[in-house]
């Protein structure tokens, strides 16, 4: 299975966990790590299974590496339909108004285009006692594994 992890980052804690979640997966399938400002809007492929980690940055807005992807998607007629993704979400909940709603918002865009998501949007708290990696590694691997249980490994 082609696993595709896209990040969108403000300081760089996303794409180091997108990074170390590529390493775990790297042994047993095809992954690619790419910053979501680098990634077109045109380049899904639905024969790719993309994992998403993206933080929130000042009042629950996306990150700014996650903005150009955001508005080419938001203004383009694109349809994900065949696409399907899981989510995970990086914030701080000392801002608990806005607390990890760029995931948020990027898992509402995703599927207003017509992309699935699979699974539910794990997010990591950076004022809590859990170390992002010690949530997104087994996260990563329960996802990839729902997406070979309805797609099979080939996929």
């Amino acid at each position: 299975m082609k696993i595709a992890i896209l990040y969108g980052t403000e300081t760089g804690n996303a794409e180091m966990l997108a990074e170390d979640i590529g390493d775990a997966l790297d042994a047993d399938y095809e992954v690619s790590c790419t910053n979501l400002s680098d990634f077109p809007v045109t380049d899904f492929d639905p024969a790719t299974f993309y994992l998403i980690v993206c933080s929130t940055y000042g009042d629950g807005e996306l990150p700014a590496s996650a903005q150009p992807f955001a508005e080419a998607l938001a203004a383009g007629p694109a349809s994900l339909a065949g696409i399907h993704f899981a989510i995970f979400g990086l914030g701080d909940s000392e801002y608990e108004e806005t607390f990890n709603f760029g995931s948020k918002q990027l898992a509402e865009l995703l599927t207003n285009h017509g992309a699935a998501q699979l699974g539910e949007r794990p997010t990591h708290d950076a004022s809590g006692a859990d170390l992002a990696e010690d949530l997104a590694l087994p996260w990563a691997k329960d996802a990839v594994a729902l997406a070979e249980s309805r797609f099979g490994k080939a996929a």
